[in-house]
């Protein structure tokens, strides 16, 4: 009998996670209450809470799993390639990342963050994102030469992080999947990075 009782813990557990994610991904995080997510995942309103504490313990269980996973990819990558084929690696797993999820990544990477610079967030979720674009920061670095905790580092990062989530905006609507669209354009995406890293490095 307790173990039927934790099977059902463990499904309702899912089934609200999973109504979240759907509620945030079509509305947006501030717009959607816990008493919605409780009625989409077929809970009461006040069940809900004994699973998760508010929309910010959501927040973190449907983000961290993916972003760390994420972050262990891209750490792999420093470690092995060469600069100069790091960088161009790192942006193909970032481009496929979101694509991948991308009804999700705007609230995997966006929901209550804070600015890349930040150096100790409060929350945990902040901590992984702005350990993510610190990883992007010393691929840079690697490639570029420009000198750790320079302002022209920190600057030619978000660039280049401008750069990634452009791609990305452009096929978030796309039918097409991931694989066929990493088939298609990596090659243009590769060319687009080369052509902004030759303009960063002019400017040094």
């Amino acid at each position: 009998m307790p173990r039927k009782k934790q099977v059902r813990s463990e499904d309702t557990k899912r089934d609200i996670l999973a109504a979240a994610g759907r509620l945030f991904a079509e509305r947006g995080y501030d717009a959607v209450t816990m008493r919605e997510i409780a009625k989409e995942a077929g809970c009461s309103h006040t069940a809900i809470y004994i699973y998760f504490e508010d929309k910010e313990a959501l927040l973190h269980q449907l983000s961290m799993p993916p972003l760390l996973e994420l972050r262990q990819k891209i750490g792999e990558v420093l470690e092995k390639e060469k600069p100069e084929q790091a960088l161009t690696r790192l942006s193909r797993l970032v481009i496929r990342f979101c694509l991948e999820n991308r009804n999700m990544y705007r609230v995997f990477f966006e929901v209550k963050s804070v600015r890349v610079d930040e150096t100790s967030p409060d929350m945990e979720i902040n901590r992984i994102r702005n350990g993510l674009f610190a990883q992007l920061m010393q691929a840079v670095r690697n490639h570029t030469g420009y000198g750790e905790g320079s302002e022209r580092l920190l600057a030619c990062s978000r660039i280049y992080f401008y750069m990634l989530r452009g791609i990305v905006g452009t096929y978030q609507y796309s039918e097409e999947t991931a694989d066929e669209l990493m088939e298609r354009l990596e090659d243009t995406f590769d060319e687009a990075f080369e052509a902004l890293l030759r303009g960063l490095l002019q400017k040094k």
